[in-house]
């Protein structure tokens, strides 16, 4: 029996993929903000996009993160992500 891999969402795609292989985002509770969560360890609610070049400008382009965590969010978070 194998050990039990979390999967998540992407909200570019949505398709599932592991958590580990994926970059996660996350919205700060006490400011509003949403920022990259390199180490995966923030708390608040998190979102997730596949590490490739064509989800992140696919979900830059769907406002994907604004979707999800209902708030604005920095054009420049996309660019941060690319090349990760």
């Amino acid at each position: 029996m194998g050990k039990h891999i979390p999967m998540r969402m992407c909200v570019a795609c949505r398709t599932m993929h592991p958590q580990n292989e994926m970059l996660r985002f996350v919205k700060d509770t006490e400011d509003n903000t949403v920022k990259p969560d390199f180490d995966k360890t923030h708390f608040g609610r998190g979102a997730y996009i596949c590490n490739n070049d064509e989800c992140i400008a696919a979900a830059k382009k769907k406002n994907g993160l604004e979707k999800h965590f209902k708030c604005e969010v920095p054009r420049k978070i996309y660019e941060v992500m690319k090349g990760r």
